[in-house]
């Protein structure tokens, strides 16, 4: 009688530095699953690196024709004069996107603790039922809105906000009178800050359900475990769930602002194209890469596309930079709640 031989196998735990393998049975469907997922990955990248190299391709002649240095630093936009530049038009695209963040974001998070910690049952469903009814309007719906009614009714706040802050160099408006008892609300519309209003409601949406995914994935025990040791509902929600949701709360805001960087339709309807740099976000006149893209495109010869093309560049490359920043910053937080030992 032959004995049968087994192979020398280490025994489980008696030496560490020995990893034990786990035989790995790869079904059919799990090639076609990978193969398909590293397709679809590897279209994305393709995409994106032909819409780089297009927008470069097309914005060599005017770039070429006007030099980097006076693309960069010129104010004014006038290819037809061989004078153009995007030094106006990047930062108020910023500004804006700033705004649209500075609402856009407390009421994001606000919205977001209490659909996961205080609203149950159907008050629950119909908030987040709003939020993405919210996210499913039209960004042309909001503009229009913004345009016909919004921007009349919040002139007296930034009336307001200029006559008592007016010392804060973002909150001075050019022209005011202050011992001026009838203010002219024409200085105020069509303003950075009636735009990031507009543009911060087509943001929550986004960052909201962003939120309330990573908020409700906060451990139930560590929640039990906080109340158990007499915590409060606030503290609680700060020693647990707001660590515990940090890598989904940087990524919502950075996602909101590229979708803020890039709004066209809203803000084109809002603003008065005013190409200089400027910082005061009540007083009437601003300008964006995607407004002014979207204001000459119809009317741009060759050359006109061209430097239009230069400014869509512009606008890709700070996406990109926000984008890849994201990643760095959310790879680098750890989520999860800290505890002392």
């Amino acid at each position: 009688m032959t004995a049968t031989v087994l192979p020398d196998y280490p025994e489980a735990g008696a030496d560490d530095a020995v990893a034990r393998k786990v035989p790995v049975i790869h079904a059919p469907t799990d090639q076609v699953f990978r193969h398909t997922s590293r397709a679809a990955g590897g279209i994305v990248l393709a995409l994106m690196v032909l819409i780089g190299v297009f927008l470069t391709v097309n914005s060599v002649d005017a770039i070429s024709s006007v030099g980097v240095g006076k693309w960069v630093t010129t104010q004014e936009w006038s290819p037809e004069n061989n004078s153009f530049g995007i030094a106006a038009v990047l930062p108020g695209s910023i500004v804006i996107a700033l705004v649209a963040l500075t609402v856009a974001v407390p009421l994001s998070i606000g919205a977001a603790l209490f659909i996961t910690e205080v609203a149950t049952g159907r008050l629950r469903r119909l908030m987040t039922g709003m939020v993405d009814l919210m996210a499913a309007v039209p960004s042309l719906v909001y503009g229009v809105w913004g345009l016909a009614y919004f921007q009349t009714h919040v002139v007296p706040f930034a009336e307001f906000l200029a006559k008592y802050f007016g010392w804060i160099p973002i909150f001075d408006v050019r022209g005011v009178d202050p011992s001026n008892a009838l203010p002219n609300p024409a200085l105020y519309t069509s303003s950075f800050f009636i735009a990031g209003i507009i543009v911060s409601l087509m943001v929550i949406p986004i960052q909201t359900s962003i939120m309330v995914e990573s908020f409700s994935r906060a451990p139930q025990g560590e929640k039990e475990g906080a109340f158990a040791l007499g915590a409060t509902k606030w503290g609680m929600i700060r020693n647990v769930v707001l660590p515990f949701g940090k890598g989904g709360m940087i990524g919502a805001v950075m996602l909101g602002l590229g979708r803020a960087l890039g709004e066209t339709i809203a803000v084109y309807l809002i603003i008065s194209p005013l190409f200089e740099i400027k910082f005061r976000i009540l007083e009437n006149g601003a300008v964006t890469i995607a407004a002014m893209i979207a204001q000459r495109y119809g009317e741009a010869n060759d050359f006109s596309m061209s430097a239009l093309m230069s400014a869509g560049l512009a606008l890709f490359i700070l996406t990109m930079f926000v984008n890849f920043t994201a990643s760095s910053i959310i790879s680098r937080s750890r989520s999860g709640a800290d505890s002392e030992g």
